[in-house]
């Protein structure tokens, strides 16, 4: 199996800034893509930042400019360096991968982190 652990959720004040980040673990031979969603309150889960293949990143218009995220391979770990927060971006955050595994065939697995809580106070 495969596993997405993030960390680094809290509460902060308006505008200040914090980092979250997600390892993957298990018998990867690859990851794709991985990158981060979001589901606030009430409200749909929806893409923030993600990594592709060429190293190209797409980011909601939401937080362009303010979130960026960015890749350790050698870790497989994602992280997102989020800036100016606002109350607004205040929802749980989910880890999103798609990994090849070293089995037979190689399989392919689009696999979910448990989510992380992130409140910005105004």
């Amino acid at each position: 199996q495969v596993q997405l652990v993030e960390s680094g959720g809290g509460l902060v004040q308006a505008g200040e800034s914090l980092t979250l980040s997600c390892a993957a673990s298990g018998s990867i031979l690859r990851i794709n893509r991985m990158g981060w969603y979001r589901q606030p309150p009430g409200k749909q889960r929806e893409l923030v930042g993600l990594d592709s293949s060429g190293g190209s990143t797409n980011y909601a218009d939401s937080v362009k400019g303010r979130f960026t995220v960015s890749r350790d391979n050698a870790k497989n770990t994602v992280y997102l360096q989020m800036n100016s927060l606002k109350p607004e971006d205040t929802a749980v955050y989910y880890c999103n991968a798609e990994i090849v595994i070293i089995r037979q065939g190689f399989p392919v697995y689009v696999t979910w982190g448990q989510g992380t809580q992130v409140t910005v106070s105004s």
